[in-house]
């Protein structure tokens, strides 16, 4: 099956992800596959959650940090900026504090320790997270293109929803334990009680965070594409990456190998290291096609220029697709 053939035979796999090791690919991809989307009549943001992103750079346009940009018919691209998430989603906190508990300002210790949370490890995950489920349970758009970060955080990054959804499945839990409780103290001293506030902004946490890790892990919906090169070492990882995935239930849907030199060029006066290189990738081909078969959708020659601007992100689509484009 081609590439085009899977987007044929699951018109509803909306959710799309290219995953892979750093360097392999990912970006123009994903950048190249909302493109042909697009042509195709069909709305589609293809977004980045990786904090060196580069889409920028491929569309030509400054779009990090400013939302969903419109870069043609059908075409949008966003770049998530975590610093900016991060400063939101503490004043967001402040504020929910005041509102819950009726302070007039936000006690010292606590603005101090708000202020402290932007240097945890993972407070950047958290609010690319946060950010993610945002952008996709608006359901504006027919596809979504997710530009995954490299595997090693793809993977914490995908663990995150069920993480978050364990967490707060216990806290609520706990929560409406509570809650009952006072209501049955209310009925004995015949009281109202009062709207629970804490209660109803953790289920809306809790919603939001499980209609994300839904859509994740979605086998109807979602596609995840891992990218790779004919290197033994890339083919090694991507294995072991691809089952680690799979603990995680993510839809693996096919594999897209890049930067393939034609072995036509061995017709020529080449130089020493090219030849070489062909030879050394001929081997690599042959091991994938061994480890992943008929899996792999679409096998993209290596570009003799950079992957940036619409008329070249048209040539790469084309070629994944194989087929021209109106």
């Amino acid at each position: 099956m081609s590439l085009a053939d899977f987007f044929i035979q699951y018109p509803n796999r909306r959710y799309l992800m290219y995953g892979g090791k750093g360097g392999l690919g990912k970006t123009t991809f994903s950048a190249a596959t909302a493109y042909y989307l697009a042509k195709k009549g069909k709305r589609v943001l293809v977004f980045s959650v990786d904090p060196q992103a580069s889409l920028s750079d491929i569309f030509e346009r400054d779009i990090f940090g400013k939302g969903n940009i419109e870069i043609m018919e059908n075409l949008f691209a966003c770049e998530v900026d975590a610093d900016k998430r991060i400063q939101d989603y503490q004043e967001e906190i402040r504020q929910k504090i005041i509102s819950m508990y009726g302070m007039k300002k936000i006690p010292e210790e606590i603005e101090s320790y708000i202020k402290a949370s932007s240097a945890e490890p993972a407070m950047e995950e958290s609010a690319i997270f946060d950010a993610v489920v945002d952008i996709v349970v608006k359901g504006n758009f027919d596809y979504y293109i997710y530009d995954l970060v490299p595997l090693g955080h793809a993977l914490y990054y995908l663990s995150m929803a069920s993480v978050y959804d364990a967490w707060l499945e216990k806290i609520t839990s706990l929560r409406e334990q509570m809650k009952e409780y006072d209501k049955a103290i209310a009925t004995m001293k015949r009281e109202d009680t009062e709207q629970d506030d804490i209660y109803n902004e953790l289920m809306y946490i809790k919603d939001r965070i499980g209609s994300s890790s839904k859509i994740m892990t979605d086998t109807e919906k979602t596609a995840f594409f891992f990218v790779l090169t004919p290197e033994e070492m890339t083919i090694v990882d991507t294995e072991k990456a691809a089952q680690l995935f799979a603990k995680y239930n993510v839809p693996l849907s096919g594999y897209i190998v890049n930067r393939v030199i034609n072995r036509e060029l061995l017709k020529d006066n080449i130089p020493t290291y090219l030849r070489n290189r062909i030879g050394m990738q001929a081997g690599a081909l042959e091991m994938i096609d061994q480890t992943f078969g008929s899996s792999v959708l679409s096998s993209v020659p290596e570009f003799d220029s950079e992957i940036k601007g619409l008329d070249v992100i048209r040539n790469l689509a084309e070629v994944m697709f194989e087929e021209k484009l109106p």
